[in-house]
């Protein structure tokens, strides 16, 4: 019998008491805190009522905790999922399963501009896209609205939720605006406009123009919800590429004291020293490596190692279909590794960065106290030929299964009393 098929069958055995008692002791691991202390070889790590209460060598196990044996094999926090809309849609191509966006008016000035828009009240944490992700080693992502046809540059708000099913978000609330040419049609084709916009609504939100005034776009939710983020009570994140309207942005987020991220960045490795010296983190896609339009002409493989060796904080984002492939961003990170990013910054671009910006307590990294939201990872997490062994919330062993893996079960097994969807072809023909 293999060493993993060992392992398996150790899991098996422990998940029941773990999910009652919430304890346990992993022992051997190779141990990535994506904190400062890196990572520990051969550590051990116990958890006590669904928190990390103890890291280290040779740890005493208490007789009602439940141990399990590493092997040596590396256990991580769980991973960021990106900026996702998973909950939010079932079916991409199916407008009826899809909750992300706001689509009323067309054209400028019926442009429908509701920052107060929170997609968080429609998710489901039942969605079959929470286990499919889950079992990947993802334990929470960033819900972010989308803008649409008829939308407004500011699409609304989001959080970060957990992937464990609960329903309410764990983290604050986070605004998010969409700047450059993808949504040019929003704004009379003009990119000026949309600076010009920006400043009108922040100045309603101050109350410089008045709700009565013809001129005014924001509903008195809306104002309020500026207000809170003008405040600093909030972190915004801006989709935008282009090195001009990132240069642009850190003059207006400096002007109204905002604390800002990026999303995208494409062209952020032009202005990585200004980006270091406002602390702006970059969420950014290290597989946008082409000039898919004129914004992002000088995409580059290596865009989060030039981010990262200036001081800027990074992170990643998928560019597209985030949520059904939100687990590739394990791939992401590879690739950013591959192209400069040192190792242990590219599992903190999936943990401890993401946590810190979008203020999830108790998450993004192993040190004592947290959250016992663990990976025992086959091999290195940031391998897409590895993958997660077991995942824990809260100290609670998850069932490793979801809608692919029965799937996958039912038409790569042997036959069973389910009949396969097709007969099996005939070789002697």
């Amino acid at each position: 019998m293999s060493r993993l098929s060992i392992l398996a069958g150790a899991l098996l055995l422990a998940l029941s008491p773990a999910l009652a008692a919430q304890e346990l002791l992993i022992r051997n691991a190779t141990v990535h805190t994506a904190t400062a202390r890196g990572t520990l070889q051969d550590a051990d790590v116990l958890v006590r009522g669904g928190k990390i209460a103890a890291i280290g060598k040779g740890l005493a196990a208490p007789a009602d905790v439940p141990t399990i044996d590493a092997g040596g094999r590396p256990l991580t926090p769980t991973l960021f999922g990106g900026i996702t809309r998973i909950g939010l849609e079932e079916v991409s191509g199916e407008a009826k399963t899809v909750d992300a966006t706001l689509t009323l008016g067309r054209g400028t000035r019926e442009m429908t501009v509701r920052p107060e828009f929170d997609v968080t009240l429609a998710f489901n944490p039942d969605s079959a896209l929470l286990a499919v992700n889950r079992v990947e080693g993802l334990g929470w992502t960033l819900l972010g609205p989308g803008t649409g046809e008829g939308g407004s540059i500011i699409a609304g708000q989001g959080a970060i939720v957990r992937l464990d099913g609960s329903p309410d978000p764990a983290g604050p609330r986070v605004l998010f605006v969409e700047l450059g040419d993808d949504v040019s049609s929003l704004t009379g084709q003009s990119r000026a406009a949309q600076w010009m916009l920006l400043e009108q609504f922040f100045d309603e939100a101050r109350g410089r123009i008045p709700a009565t005034s013809p001129m005014a776009m924001l509903t008195p939710a809306g104002r309020a919800v500026l207000s809170k983020f003008l405040a600093g009570n909030g972190r915004v994140v801006f989709k935008v590429e282009r090195a001009a309207d990132i240069r642009q942005l850190l003059r207006f987020a400096d002007r109204h004291r905002l604390r800002i991220a990026i999303s995208g960045g494409s062209e952020a490795w032009k202005l990585a020293r200004e980006l270091a010296a406002a602390k702006v983190p970059v969420f950014v896609d290290p597989l946008a490596n082409l000039p898919a339009d004129f914004d992002r002409l000088g995409a580059r493989m290596d865009n989060a190692a030039l981010l990262h060796a200036a001081g800027v904080p990074v992170g990643m984002v998928q560019s597209n279909d985030a949520s059904h492939n939100a687990r590739k961003v394990r791939q992401l990170a590879g690739n950013a590794v591959a192209y400069g990013l040192p190792w242990e910054d590219g599992l903190a671009a999936l943990t401890r960065v993401p946590a810190e910006a979008f203020g999830l307590p108790g998450a993004g990294g192993l040190a004592v106290g947290q959250r016992a939201d663990l990976v025992l990872w086959t091999g290195d997490p940031l391998d897409v030929s590895s993958t997660a062994q077991q995942v824990w919330f809260g100290g609670r062993a998850i069932e490793m299964r979801s809608r692919q893996t029965e799937l996958r079960d039912r038409y790569l097994g042997p036959a069973g009393a389910l009949p396969r969807a097709y007969p099996a072809p005939d070789r002697a023909r």
